[in-house]
């Protein structure tokens, strides 16, 4: 009996010149119960022509595992290369490869584009084997096309599985060597069949200006979860549908409450997932009106607000004077924040912004060189920075900069470091939001702490808020998630 088996979706796709393997109809391996048993050892190879969500390639894969057979590709495989978002972050360091090598072959007139085709980690293209190699590593599918673009420099633009009824001869020719030499190699196990305790998803957008994680604080969360007992994939908002899929979610795009991000927050929690940000502490830190009262009634230092209306917006001017900060409530990484030096000012952003919400906030205005910005998860200090501001402005991002927008500098500090007042006053006003991850901006005046708001989705990029920390920022982060995952499971 033989150790392996391919599978085909048609008949017509094993055509009557192939070499003579052991093949199997994907509808009789997944009714056929003689598939079903007895065989654990067994490696099966899924050629079928579709193997996206749900169709029959992807059953079979799936039944595969049930039945603990030996398959490539695997689910996870299917999963990692159904989005790019989720792919990339493998692909990066072999981008690097790319643009070595690439960078020194290609270059000139000529094209900007190509593509080649990898059969079980082999391709014709000699300088691209040892990356061929790699891809087929990370993500073992049997046929698949590899897209390169030139963008700067050389990188993979994207993976696509191939079905065997697309091969032209010459093309079948190379699958089929590349067939007998992958069947001669010992089985090894494809990455991500290991067992993880939770299945954690972060959303994400990949196209987002200014995002609440770079990549590489992104990457961080994947590599350390998965050394942690977390499952950690990358996701989107076209993810919506499947979210209960997993065990908890934590938020890694800009949130707000007209958004996919506060209706992933809330279709989370209704599943009982461990989420972060929660949907309480999106309402409440995402409405800078909301904030305002919260932190005024329980006596948070702040500068002078006002909640304006139409009919009060000169109040501003009586109660707060020049220069004053206008906010809309819902703005977020300094969007929505405006400075009038006067009557005029006043007025005209004042009506622009009414037009949008039916109040505003009127801030007075306190310049400090950098605003204090301390982390906080569980009630705790997690981290420390200093903010700067940006060159020749007024806030930390300037959105009005030419060309593109600007950003001030950053310093990081040790918590224990950090005046204690500042330390105190963060918590406070973090502690009344809830327990989850927050971000508190203050600034340090001459009359004492004021805090500024109060953020449910804080900054964690690779290179500022983990200059001190490294690693164990997100170590801290994602232990959190297993500490609350643990008591969910308990209850």
């Amino acid at each position: 009996m033989s150790d392996h088996v391919l599978l085909i979706e048609q008949p017509g796709d094993w055509k009557p010149h192939f070499p003579d393997y052991p093949v199997v109809l994907a509808a009789d391996y997944l009714t056929h119960p003689d598939h079903a048993a007895g065989k654990s050892r067994l490696r099966v190879i899924n050629l079928c022509r579709s193997l996206r969500y749900l169709s029959v390639g992807y059953y079979c894969s799936l039944l595969a595992e049930a039945r603990q057979h030996k398959v490539v590709p695997s689910v996870r495989t299917l999963q990692d290369l159904s989005r790019k978002s989720i792919y990339s972050l493998d692909t990066e360091d072999i981008d690097r490869k790319v643009a070595r090598v690439l960078g020194r072959k290609r270059s000139g007139l000529e094209p900007t584009a190509f593509e080649i085709t990898v059969f079980f980690g082999q391709c014709a293209p000699k300088e691209l084997r040892e990356i061929a190699q790699q891809l087929f590593t990370v993500f073992p599918t049997p046929l698949f096309k590899v897209e390169f673009r030139l963008v700067g420099q050389w990188r993979i633009e994207a993976l696509k599985p191939m079905a065997l009824n697309s091969l032209d001869a010459e093309q079948e020719d190379a699958f089929f060597s590349a067939l007998e030499t992958y069947l001669k190699r010992p089985w090894r196990k494809p990455r991500g069949t290991r067992s993880y305790k939770y299945d954690l998803a972060i959303l994400q957008n990949p196209e987002e200006d200014l995002p609440p994680s770079n990549r590489a604080a992104l990457n961080h969360f994947v590599r350390l979860g998965r050394t942690m007992g977390l499952e950690v994939d990358l996701i989107d908002r076209r993810d919506f549908g499947r979210l209960a899929e997993y065990d908890a979610l934590f938020i890694r795009e800009t949130t707000r409450i007209d958004h996919h991000t506060y209706r992933f927050a809330r279709k989370a929690s209704s599943e009982g997932m461990v989420v972060i940000d929660d949907p309480d502490s999106i309402l409440k830190c995402t409405n800078k009106v909301y904030l305002a009262e919260r932190l005024s009634a329980n006596k948070v230092p702040t500068p002078r607000t006002l909640v304006l209306r139409r009919e009060n917006l000169l109040t501003a001017e009586e109660h707060i004077g020049y220069p004053v900060v206008l906010k809309i409530p819902d703005g977020s990484f300094s969007r929505g924040v405006f400075k009038a030096e006067n009557r005029a000012e006043l007025e005209e952003i004042g009506r622009r912004l009414l037009k949008e919400s039916d109040l505003i906030l009127a801030q007075e205005f306190v310049y400090t060189e950098f605003d204090w910005r301390i982390g906080v998860l569980n009630k705790q200090p997690l981290y420390a920075c200093q903010y700067l501001m940006s060159r020749k402005h007024w806030q930390i991002v300037n959105h009005q900069a030419k060309g593109r927008l600007r950003q001030g500098g950053a310093r990081t500090l040790a918590v224990e470091d950090v005046p204690p007042m500042v330390i105190k006053t963060a918590l406070k006003a973090a502690n009344l939001i809830g327990d989850g991850l927050y971000g508190v901006d203050l600034k340090q005046t001459d009359r004492g702490m004021m805090v500024i708001e109060v953020n449910d989705n804080p900054s964690l990029d690779a290179g500022v808020e983990d200059a001190l920390l490294k690693e164990d920022l997100y170590r801290r982060i994602l232990e959190d998630f297993v500490r609350r995952l643990d008591l969910t499971r308990k209850r």
